[in-house]
């Protein structure tokens, strides 16, 4: 990423001629944005790095301005990442209700894609906001969200079917949020005009009649057998409930009953134990893919097997897959790179068989659409409080398809 630098000009040595300035002898400007610069820059750092390994000298350097300049703007991290975590959600609020009341789905969903993807390198903080904003700033956050899907679950018009208005809101803006979670190279334009046509077909599901279950190929983690199996099936859940950051080595070794010592003789830090994990859900993850393909000759029958397990999974391992993409981010390169490569060989088994049913996208078009079916999943199973039910699977699994293209 490109660091904005402040210019800072140099005092020229010479008496300076009040009626004649140059250039040289003006003293630097502050800009007045600075704050927003700081913010802007923030959010990119905080997105790439994950909010425990960003630090303040970091983001300052971003800005082209000293640690000290910036403690001057924010007290300390916490609140540059709250302000952070806020700006997207006040953003959204901001453009959407700017909109007359009688505004169009089309035009409520352009005017969201639009400020997503002008933010998209800042603009998914808020994911990690259930670990790291306190009580109070949590629910002000969520209260803000909640507005923007109220907001677009307004203009949805009254359907018979069984999915509510505010679970195809929520989902249809996890559609256009999701191009703020990958680096899938596409234009603006074309990501709006892709990520707005596949938020109007979620609003439009109207029942998930035409899924079929395929949870029964969900694998489960292994049963624990071993020290090492006890340890990281104990520290998951840890990590999900409190962030990764908040658990001590203490608190795991408690829960198995060792000595915390004693954990190193498993792994050689906590770090590993997180590593271990999200190498878990890539590997369960992996084996429900391949189970949901067994015997799918066609294509479209592929996607809608590969929708029903994926909603099956979120829903069966959500600790699991919580903890690896809110942490993933924060891991060190060599711990991160063969995860990067798992997603990677993911996604492409999705756009291979997303392109053979739909041969009108091309490979990064069907990627981002991909994602955008990813982000339905998340935000429609937080719309149903990930409480697990077939009805709620089935659901969670139409909706992605809808994001998708898929037809019935």
């Amino acid at each position: 990423m490109t660091p904005w630098i402040c210019c800072r000009g140099t005092g020229g040595g010479a008496t300076p001629v009040l009626t004649d300035p140059t250039p040289a002898s003006n003293p630097p400007t502050r800009p007045r944005n600075r704050r927003q610069l700081i913010v802007d820059a923030a959010g990119r750092v905080f997105n790439e790095r994950g909010y425990h390994a960003a630090s303040m000298e970091e983001i300052a350097a971003h800005v082209g301005i000293t640690a000290p300049a910036l403690y001057r703007h924010f007290p300390n991290k916490y609140a540059l990442f709250a302000e952070c975590a806020n700006l997207m959600a006040d953003r959204l609020v901001e453009a959407l209700d700017e909109l007359p009341a009688d505004a169009s789905l089309d035009a409520l969903f352009s005017a969201a894609a639009r400020v997503t993807i002008a933010h998209r390198a800042s603009g998914g903080v808020y994911r990690w906001e259930a670990r790291y904003l306190n009580p109070d700033d949590r629910r002000i956050l969520r209260l803000k969200f909640a507005h923007v899907v109220d907001r677009v679950a307004e203009s949805v018009p009254a359907a018979e079917g069984t999915i509510g208005a505010e679970v195809r809101s929520a989902a249809a803006l996890g559609a256009i949020g999701s191009i703020t979670m990958h680096h899938t190279r596409i234009s603006s334009p074309r990501a709006e005009k892709l990520l707005v046509r596949a938020s109007m077909r979620v609003v439009e599901t109207e029942s998930p009649s035409a899924v079929s279950d395929s949870s029964s190929g969900v694998p489960s983690p292994p049963v624990p057998r071993t020290r090492r199996a006890e340890i990281l099936a104990a520290a998951i859940p840890m990590f999900a409930q409190d962030g990764f950051a908040n658990v001590s080595l203490g608190r795991i070794a408690e829960a198995v009953g060792l000595a915390p010592s004693a954990i190193y003789r498993h792994y050689p830090g906590k770090v590993d134990i997180l590593a271990a994990g999200c190498l878990q859900a890539a590997g369960l993850l992996s084996q429900a893919a391949e189970q949901a393909l067994a015997g799918c000759s066609d294509p479209r029958d592929a996607l809608a097997a590969l929708a029903s397990t994926y909603a099956a999974y979120s829903f069966e391992h959500r600790a699991l897959t919580s903890v690896a993409a809110a942490e993933i981010v924060g891991l060190p390169a060599d711990l991160q790179r063969p995860l990067v490569l798992a997603q990677r060989e993911h996604i492409a088994i999705w756009g291979q068989q997303l392109r053979a049913v739909r041969p009108d996208l091309n490979d990064r078009q069907a990627r981002v659409l991909v994602h955008a079916g990813f982000g339905v999943v998340v935000e429609a199973g937080r719309q149903l409080h990930w409480h697990d039910s077939d009805d709620h699977r089935r659901v969670v699994a139409a909706l992605m398809l809808s994001a998708l293209g898929w037809q019935a």
